[in-house]
């Protein structure tokens, strides 16, 4: 499922929703979203490689830790200069996200403006924000 909704329309701001199952062969099409979506901002080759690289990095994540059968709701969100991609999945019971310490975390907040998580329950969302670099 693909939506494209504005949101208050005098802030300019667009949300893509995607969904997928939360299986890795369907990365590529988060990572193909990701890429469309910021080339739409102008953001530089290096920048669109570095914020696929980030959303696969938290998907992978989450695989790791979603439900048999669960999907990847991904949400992105897009401004006149930022980018931010919000990815959620229903989680196994106790699941837990990597420390802000691992390695993983390290990739994330190296690659985009800003990265965060939360694990609820039942679900857990990684949020990376990336700004377009001014030239």
């Amino acid at each position: 499922m693909t939506q494209l909704i504005q949101t208050e329309p005098d802030v300019g701001d667009d949300v893509v929703l995607l969904t997928v199952p939360a299986d890795g062969g369907y990365l590529g099409v988060l990572r193909t979203a990701t890429a469309g979506l910021a080339a739409r901002l102008h953001f530089a080759l290096d920048e669109i490689e570095d914020l696929r690289i980030a959303v696969d990095e938290a998907c992978a994540m989450l695989l790791a830790i979603a439900t048999r059968g669960a999907e990847l709701e991904c949400r992105f969100a897009v401004t006149d200069d930022a980018l931010t991609v919000e990815v959620t999945v229903a989680t196994v019971r106790g699941a837990r996200l990597p420390s802000e310490s691992s390695f993983a975390w390290k990739v994330l907040t190296a690659l985009t403006t800003s990265a965060e998580a939360e694990a609820t329950g039942r679900h857990a969302t990684i949020r990376l924000l990336t700004r377009r670099t001014e030239f």
